[in-house]
């Protein structure tokens, strides 16, 4: 019966593991933003604690189970149960084990933040939106933009409001096969699920590494009719690029 015994746990352990990884990334850390935007936190939160009291219970419930009988027989144990067949049930639970494994990778081994080859999958794809004019910009340069915002004025607004502005923008690097390189963001309404790809070609700059964090400072450069296939990807001629550390929150709100 210890095999029995011994699986009769795996269902808690699972809960506890994967509560505590749920309560690691959102609860002790920031790692939670690489996958849901920061407002969801406490709802994963409470989602980890859950896991973990509903572990706790089955475990103490299956433990009641496990307390021998006055003959000193399991619950649901006789003498005449048959070896056959406890050695038949054993396999089952052992097996079953192995769905601990991808709860305790998460728990020890967070994925990382969604990259490059996440947006190249889509480079081609944006926002449907429709052509004309931006609210105004902020007075003073450089200005501080979000790679999607600038991405929509530079494509779509027809009241041209980057002309002549300098822009300072953050992003990782991705390359195409012509030769440019892009400053990239991942955009996300919810989650990393439904992320959507905003990119800038980068131009009079030598090109980092792919996936490498930096901060661009630079002036538009426009190009095609507002709207116009022309139009994408928008450039940015380069004054300065610097690296960065990868900021605890990868994606941008769409």
């Amino acid at each position: 019966m210890a095999a029995v015994r011994r699986g009769r746990y795996g269902p808690a352990v699972l809960l506890l593991l994967t509560g505590g990884a749920v309560l690691r990334i959102a609860l002790f850390s920031e790692l939670y933003l690489r996958y849901v935007q920061v407002g969801l936190r406490p709802y994963l939160v409470v989602s980890g604690v859950v896991l973990v009291l509903l572990g706790v219970v089955a475990a103490v419930a299956r433990r009641g189970e496990d307390d021998p009988d006055d003959h000193g027989n399991a619950p649901g144990e006789s003498h005449g149960y048959d070896h056959g067949d406890r050695h038949g049930h054993g396999h089952g639970p052992r097996v079953a084990w192995l769905l601990t494994l991808p709860a305790l990778a998460l728990l020890l081994f967070p994925p990382p933040a969604l990259g490059s080859y996440s947006a190249d999958r889509e480079a081609a794809q944006r926002a449907a939106q429709g052509v004309g004019t931006f609210r105004a910009l902020p007075a003073g340069n450089p200005l501080e933009l979000t790679v999607g915002e600038f991405s929509s004025r530079a494509v779509f607004d027809s009241g041209r409001s980057l002309k002549g502005r300098t822009v300072r923008l953050t992003g990782f690097v991705t390359h195409g096969d012509d030769g440019a390189w892009y400053v990239t963001r991942l955009l996300v309404s919810c989650c990393a699920a439904d992320a959507s790809t905003s990119k800038v070609e980068i131009r009079d700059a030598d090109a980092p590494v792919t996936d490498t964090w930096v901060t661009v400072t630079g002036t538009w450069v426009p190009k095609g009719k507002p709207g116009s296939d022309a139009a994408w990807p928008p450039v940015l001629d380069a004054g300065s690029v610097r690296k960065i550390a990868e900021p605890s929150n990868p994606y941008e709100k769409r």
